[in-house]
C-alpha cells in the first residue's frame, strides 16, 4: 500500500471527500494558469514573428496566421467598448476562481479551469496592452480563412464551452 493509500484509509469519507475537492480545485486553478501561460507566451510568439499586414497559410486559405490587435470581442465587435470587455474579463476570472473552491466533478474542474485561464489572459491584454489600461487589445494571430483572427484563448473557451454544455446535457439524463 503506498504512503498516500494508507493515509487515505486512515481518513473518515468526510475528510477524503474534502481532500478530493481541494484536489479538484487545485487541479482547476493548475489547468487555469497553464491556459494563461499558453495563450500569453503564442501571443509572444506571434507579436515576435509575423506582422499584421502579412499572412502566413498553414492549411490552404483556411487556416493561416497573422498578426492582428482586436479592441472589440468577437468578430471586433464594439470596439469602443474595450473598458467593458476588460471589466467582464476580470469578472469572468473571479468568478471562474470562485467556482474553483466550488467543483465537485472533474470534468467540470476542467471547464473551469479552462475558461478562468482563458478569461484571464484575455483580462491581461484588456489590462495591460496598449494603448492603455482597460484599453488594452486582445492579441490574435490564428487566421480563420477570412472569416476572423482569434487566438489559443479562443479555442479553449469556444471548447470548454461545448464541453460544459455536453456535461449539463449528460447531467440532464440522471
Amino acid at each position: 500500500m503506498t504512503p498516500d493509500a494508507a493515509a487515505d484509509a486512515e481518513l473518515t469519507s468526510g475528510e477524503r471527500q474534502q481532500r478530493g475537492r481541494w484536489r479538484l480545485t487545485a487541479g482547476a486553478l493548475a489547468l487555469g494558469g497553464l491556459v494563461l501561460l499558453i495563450d500569453q507566451g503564442t501571443k509572444a510568439w506571434a507579436e515576435a514573428t509575423l506582422t499584421v499586414s502579412e499572412r502566413l497559410p498553414l492549411i490552404g486559405d483556411l487556416l493561416g496566421l497573422q498578426l492582428a490587435y482586436n479592441p472589440g470581442a468577437a468578430f471586433s465587435f464594439g470596439e469602443s467598448f474595450t473598458w467593458v470587455f476588460a471589466l467582464i474579463a476580470v469578472a469572468a476570472t473571479a468568478t471562474a476562481i470562485v467556482f474553483a473552491f466550488r467543483v465537485r466533478r472533474p470534468g467540470w474542474a476542467i471547464v473551469i479551469g479552462a475558461l478562468g485561464g482563458s478569461a484571464a489572459s484575455h483580462a491581461g491584454d484588456r489590462l495591460f496592452r496598449q494603448p492603455g489600461f482597460a484599453q488594452g487589445h486582445v492579441v490574435d494571430f490564428l487566421a480563420y480563412g477570412n472569416w476572423f483572427i482569434g487566438n489559443v484563448a479562443d479555442v479553449v473557451i469556444v471548447t470548454a464551452a461545448i464541453a460544459g454544455a455536453l456535461l449539463t446535457l449528460r447531467s440532464n439524463e440522471n
